[in-house]
């Protein structure tokens, strides 16, 4: 149920992996991380309250779905954030997804992404970034070199013809290094990546993630997460495809998962009652998910506001009461040994350091 997700790697010198999902469409975090101790979660939320959340503590629980981060989080190798948000506090999709991807303040104010100027924070390794995408999306645009591959739905090419073809290009200085590259690149994505299914997505990352000489950033885009109707049994399907994703990252990357941070985060969230028609509409804040080998899971980080109705922000929306723009600068800091406060300033316009909000991953 994503609609074809799409990848994008960018390589830096580093033994650490980073993977930032992004749920394009605003996922509804009360229904990702359920609130059921709160007095007021059943009442508002209705027919989208879950009756059978995976209990994480004695407050919050994860939606019956997600069971492989489930697991992930009794081996405290899962972390999750509520009542989280960027600065924006509009509710345009196009807008939103624009101050998460470029660390702007407001929409449009910044031309490049957060995630190409962490690259630039990293030392650079012999290679130049990958897009496994047919466009590169805001958050990894910027100075940091990025070339695009995406796998055709063409036949494959017989080896005796790329032989041949690139035997042509042998004396053309330039077109030989573009082809050079373009099948070192082939090779990295040999594992079935012309499914979209989620899991071969995974897996088509780790395979990429896990070679030796391979990037080390990625960014995956999913979709399908604006539930305005139906949401129950959609979100319940858009749960499993990211669950599975996940799941084949882990088994994918083997070993190397345990040097590796994956954060999951959307533009902004719903709102708290459900609609006329089983769905919810475009709110403020939401929730993420940190997951991975390095992460120092088990725990759910929360300044949690309540559902209230004087808690309510604007008298309809989860209340932000923790930074996601920090959020990602402390969990990209930690991963690769930076300075949080240094990576604060230099991903995020007029970034604001949380204390609040650190050991995210393990020494």
């Amino acid at each position: 149920m994503l609609i074809a997700p799409r990848i994008v790697f960018a390589n830096v010198e580093t033994d650490r992996r980073f993977v930032f999902i992004i749920q394009r469409g605003a996922a509804d975090g009360l229904n990702t991380i359920i609130p059921y101790a709160d007095p007021a979660y059943r009442t508002l939320r209705g027919s989208l309250a879950i009756d059978n959340p995976i209990k994480l503590d004695g407050t919050f629980g994860l939606h019956p779905s997600l069971t492989g981060l489930g697991k992930l989080h009794q081996h405290q190798q899962a972390l999750f954030v509520h009542a989280v948000a960027s600065p924006y506090r509009e509710r345009s999709h196009f807008d939103g997804q624009n101050v998460l991807e470029s660390g702007g303040s407001s929409p449009y104010e910044r031309k490049d992404g957060w995630l190409n100027r962490l690259v630039g924070m990293l030392p650079k390794s012999r290679g130049e970034a990958i897009a496994f995408a047919p466009t590169i999306p805001l958050a990894l645009r910027g100075q940091a070199d990025v070339t695009s591959y995406a796998p055709s739905a063409l036949p494959e090419a017989p080896d005796e013809l790329m032989m041949r073809v690139g035997k042509l290009y042998d004396a053309d200085e330039q077109l030989h290094a573009l082809w050079s590259s373009a099948i070192e690149t082939r090779a990295l994505g040999a594992v079935n990546a012309q499914r979209k299914d989620a899991a071969s997505v995974g897996r088509t990352a780790a395979g990429f993630l896990s070679k030796a000489d391979g990037p080390r950033v990625a960014m995956i885009e999913t979709s399908g997460w604006d539930t305005h109707s139906g949401q129950q049994g959609w979100l319940a399907n858009q749960f499993r495809a990211l669950d599975a994703l996940i799941d084949a990252l882990h088994v994918g990357l083997g070993d190397i998962w345990k040097d590796t941070t994956v954060l999951v985060a959307t533009e902004f969230g719903r709102t708290v009652a459900v609609n006329g028609t089983g769905g919810t509409d475009h709110g403020t804040a939401s929730a993420a998910m940190i997951a991975g080998g390095a992460v120092n899971g088990g725990r759910v980080l929360a300044d949690w506001p309540g559902l209230s109705t004087g808690a309510l922000y604007q008298g309809r929306d989860l209340a932000p009461t923790l930074d996601l723009d920090a959020l990602i600068a402390v969990t990209a800091a930690e991963t690769f040994g930076l300075d949080p406060e240094e990576t604060m300033r230099t991903l995020f316009a007029g970034g604001r350091f949380d204390p609040a909000i650190s050991d995210i991953v393990r020494k």
